[in-house]
Parts: structure tokens; C-alpha cells; sequence
């Protein structure tokens, strides 16, 4: 039997628009980059988990979490690895010593060995952690937002570019996907499924199947006409490249600049917003240029306003906090001092939570079951 689509009570299950996932993430993103308090950066990777938990499909790509968090520990540990060996001591407060060796006056800043005080290890901890955060927010936009939803998503004039980027995005849940499959396989043949010979038997088949969904990629992009374009001067369409990049960078700059502490304010958001209003300009003459066509768009309705709102409304309250209470965003490791939890911040993280009941449920997919057995048919000899 088919498959069919269990859409709950009342029809009230459905996708959630993949755009309003990635707003939230960013917008979590967009918080953990505002601080080194420890304690908020783990309120931060707890309510990501917890929308996560709340709100996964059961697809390959939702497994990308774990993995995310995989590498966000892995991370934090090399980031204190480096500063224990190659950082240079902060503070007072020695707990051992490793074997050192001197290194000339040029490379001042820069040691082997040494002291390692505890201060230095928190300072690095701290560093990693706010990255690990980060990287954690991206996976838990992977694991929520649809990849191929996405890509109907994007603008007509982006359509290319938005196919690299979500078969850059799709790398990472798909080689989970293989590597499960694959270590599947070998558990049920009865062969070693961990370490360095489960690795050397395991590569040959994820690369097989990445090259069979790279031609198959290829042949779908084919047969639905990839690359066409409408009649457009070379001048209009040099113009038009020109104004779109002249605006993606302008907005790259002027989020660096809102997510970065010490820009100058004409770097941040009056940046942000003349490049928002070059490259929507430029996406509006290139739509009419794109021949593309679209098969039930994704809504955008009061759950997706919910769910973006939420994660606008968490770096809202970050960034506010970093202007109006910084210290309570920062944490000091010389000496060391137990962090706080602003007011503010805490806030966010409230709203940040939010679309673990907003958001609509995610349509579970089940098989049907017969309603009557089939009689069995005998084979005479």
C-alpha cells in the first residue's frame, strides 16, 4: 500500500515554512554570539534541543542534531587543547605545569608548554562554548527545515545560487543517512561497525552513494529545464548582478556589524539596510527574467510569524542587553566570577522557546493496514 498522511486532529498538522525555521535559528545564532556567559549559552543550546525535540520530522535530514552536537563538543575540546598548549597564560591561579620550551622574541604571544592557569582554561572554554553554540543553532535549523521545501522558497532570480546552497546544506544529513545505512548493513552481516576497519569498509559505499545522488541530481535538474532564462539585455543583466552583489555584501557587512560588538553605527544597520534594498531591487528585475514555476508554495501564516518572531525577538532582547546591562552578558575569568542571568536575556530565551507549542505538529507519515487479510494461495506440486 501507499503510504498515506496522517494529518492529525482536524487537519491540524502541516509543514511549517522552512524560512521561518532558519529566522528563529538565526536569530538564536544571533544571541550566542552576543555573549561569553556560560550559563546562557547552555540555556541557549537547551532551548534549540528542546524545539528540536518538540518539532522533528521523521526524515533522514532531522538527524543532523546530534551530529552538530557531536562537533560543537569536539570544538570546545580542541579550543581548550590550543590554549593549553600554545595560549598564552592568563591570570594568577596555576594548577600545573607542562613540560615548555623557549621560543625567540618574535614569536612573543605565542609559547609551547608552560603554566596553565585556570584562567586561561575558563577564557577558552567560554570561546568555544559561544561557538559551539553557534554551530548548534545552524543544526537545528538542518534539523527542522525542510531542505528541498527551502529551495521552493527561494526567490526566482536566486533559484541557482539557492540550489548550491541547499545542496551544500543537504551534505551533511545525507552522509549521516548513508553512514547509518551503511553501518545498517554491516551489523546485520556481522562485521565490526567501529573503529578504523568499520571506517575503511564503509567509505567505498557512502562514496558510491554520493556519486549514484549527485547523477541522479543531475538528470531531475535536466529534465525540469534548469537554467532557462527569459529575454533580458546584457546590459540589464549586468545591472542587475552588479546591484545584487553590491548588496549582498553591503548586508554581510551590516550583520557583522549588528552581531559584532564596537562597529561603528553607520556599519551596522543603515548597512544592513541599504544592502536589503539594493538586492531586493536587483531580485525584482531578475524575477522577470527567471522562467520557473511553482507547485503549491509553501503558506506563510500566523505559525510562521510566531515561530520567526520568536527568534527575532531573542536577538532583540540580546543586542538590547549588550547596550543597556553588558556586564551581565559578560563573565569575568580574572578573577574568576560565577555569571549572572540577566533579566533580558532570560526573556528571550522565553520566546525562543516558544515554537515547541506554536508551531504547528509535523505530519507523521505511517503505512496502512489492510482491512481484511489476504487469503493465502497454495501452489500445488
Amino acid at each position: 500500500m501507499r503510504p498515506a498522511l496522517h494529518l492529525g486532529s482536524r487537519g491540524s498538522a502541516r509543514w511549517l515554512h522552512p524560512g521561518a525555521w532558519w529566522v528563529w535559528a538565526l536569530g538564536l545564532a544571533t544571541a550566542a554570539s552576543r555573549t561569553l556567559n556560560p550559563l546562557l549559552l547552555v540555556l541557549v543550546i537547551a532551548v534549540a534541543g528542546t524545539v528540536v525535540s518538540a518539532r522533528k520530522p521523521e526524515a533522514p535530514w532531522a538527524r543532523s542534531f546530534m551530529f552538530f552536537a557531536k562537533l560543537g563538543v569536539a570544538i570546545i575540546i580542541v579550543r581548550v587543547l590550543v590554549q593549553l598548549v600554545f595560549g598564552a597564560a592568563i591570570g594568577t591561579t596555576r594548577l600545573f605545569t607542562l613540560p615548555g620550551i623557549d621560543l625567540p622574541d618574535w614569536m612573543a604571544g605565542v609559547r609551547l608548554g608552560g603554566p596553565v592557569m585556570l584562567e586561561s582554561l575558563l577564557l577558552a572554554l567560554y570561546d568555544g562554548l559561544r561557538l559551539a553554540t553557534i554551530i548548534m543553532c545552524v543544526g537545528a535549523a538542518n534539523s527542522l527545515a525542510s531542505p528541498s521545501r527551502l529551495l521552493k522558497s527561494v526567490p526566482a532570480a536566486l533559484y541557482e545560487i539557492g540550489v548550491s546552497v541547499v545542496v551544500a546544506l543537504t551534505f551533511t544529513p545525507q552522509l549521516i543517512s548513508d553512514v547509518l545505512r551503511v553501518q545498517s548493513a554491516r551489523h546485520l552481516r556481522g562485521r565490526a561497525t567501529r573503529g578504523p576497519r568499520a571506517i575503511a569498509g564503509a567509505a567505498m559505499p557512502v562514496l558510491e552513494g554520493a556519486l549514484e545522488r549527485s547523477v541522479t541530481l543531475a538528470a531531475a535538474m535536466d529534465s525540469r529545464g534548469y537554467g532557462r532564462r527569459g529575454p533580458m539585455s546584457i546590459r540589464q543583466r549586468r545591472v542587475n548582478a552588479s546591484l545584487l552583489t553590491i548588496g549582498l555584501i553591503a548586508a554581510c557587512i551590516g550583520t557583522y556589524g549588528l552581531v559584532s560588538a564596537g562597529t561603528p553605527w553607520f556599519l551596522s544597520a543603515p548597512m544592513l539596510a541599504a544592502g536589503l534594498g539594493s538586492s531586493l531591487l536587483a531580485i525584482t528585475w531578475s524575477a522577470r527574467n527567471a522562467v520557473r514555476t511553482r507547485y503549491r508554495p509553501d503558506p506563510w501564516w500566523a505559525p510562521e510569524w510566531a515561530v520567526s518572531g520568536a527568534g527575532l525577538a531573542v536577538a532583540a532582547c540580546f543586542v538590547s542587553a549588550a547596550w543597556w546591562a553588558p556586564a551581565g552578558l559578560e563573565t569575568l575569568v580574572d578573577p574568576p566570577t560565577w555569571p549572572a542571568l540577566p533579566a533580558l536575556a532570560v526573556l528571550g530565551l522565553l520566546l525562543a522557546l516558544t515554537p515547541a507549542i506554536t508551531a504547528p505538529a509535523v505530519p507523521r507519515m505511517f503505512e496502512q493496514r489492510p482491512a481484511h487479510r489476504m487469503p493465502e494461495l497454495g501452489v500445488a506440486a
